[in-house]
């Protein structure tokens, strides 16, 4: 039977795992595996080195980690739950321990004033320790989807202007790797002024023509069929400088 405190843990550990409203999240294999990693060393706890942390300590400070609270406010508050005193390099190097741990996150530098700015308005309203942390996982999270998403947007515009200069170049004459015009599946290139083009094939290979205009219907010149567009290319390289009687 376990102890009151490893229930408590063990409840806690669950209840911050499922607080999630993503169910990607929760199907995540490394957030399963973490939550079960922290579940067995949870029970397992007598038999470790940190002898000052009882369930209840645990499960608050590792629910902290990637927010910015003060140290001090963290164990006043956790010196008032169960267990011997916690100095302020106990509560501090737990802390970097579960920050150490794998999948946890390090405190994002671009989010202290945010997480401090709410800690501090919320402190003032006489928010509980706990409901402010959660407050603050939470704002986190939300930081951390939106800067993914700027990035993700901020790429696909930059891929974007990539191919819109590829095709630039690729119809202003100027020799360009494979390059694709809109969103057809045939890719062109142009080499020493030689201008090639890469059509897939239904056995998942490439057919290489030498072609004079960038058309998909012009015949061209077989050249050879390839695994990939790599392939292609070194054979590109080879060809593009020959005498045109070579190939």
């Amino acid at each position: 039977m376990m102890d009151d405190d490893r229930v408590s843990a063990v409840q806690a550990i669950l209840s911050d795992y499922v607080k999630s409203p993503s169910l990607r999240h929760l199907r995540d294999p490394h957030s399963l595996l973490r939550v079960a990693r922290d579940i067995v060393k949870c029970l397992d706890r007598e038999h470790g080195v940190w002898q000052k942390w009882t369930g209840e300590r645990e499960a608050l400070l590792k629910s902290a980690v990637g927010c910015w609270i003060p140290i001090e406010t963290l164990r006043e508050y956790l010196n008032g739950l169960p267990g011997p005193p916690l100095t302020m390099t106990d509560v501090g190097q737990r802390l970097r321990a579960f920050e150490e741990e794998p999948y946890a996150n390090y405190p994002d530098e671009d989010l202290r004033d945010g997480c401090l700015a709410i800690f501090a308005s919320e402190k003032a309203e006489g928010t509980e320790l706990p409901a402010i942390i959660g407050l603050l996982a939470e704002y986190v999270e939300g930081e951390h989807e939106r800067i993914r998403l700027e990035r993700a947007a901020r790429y696909k515009r930059l891929r974007a202007q990539e191919r819109q200069e590829a095709e630039r170049r690729l119809f202003s004459g100027a020799d360009c790797g494979w390059t694709q015009i809109g969103k057809a599946p045939i890719w062109y290139c142009r080499k020493n002024g030689r201008v090639f083009r890469l059509t897939p094939t239904p056995d998942k290979r490439w057919e290489m023509h030498r072609i004079i205009e960038l058309s998909a219907e012009e015949k061209g010149k077989l050249i050879g069929r390839y695994g990939g567009r790599g392939d292609a290319t070194k054979a590109v390289a080879e060809i593009a400088y020959l005498p045109e009687a070579r190939f």
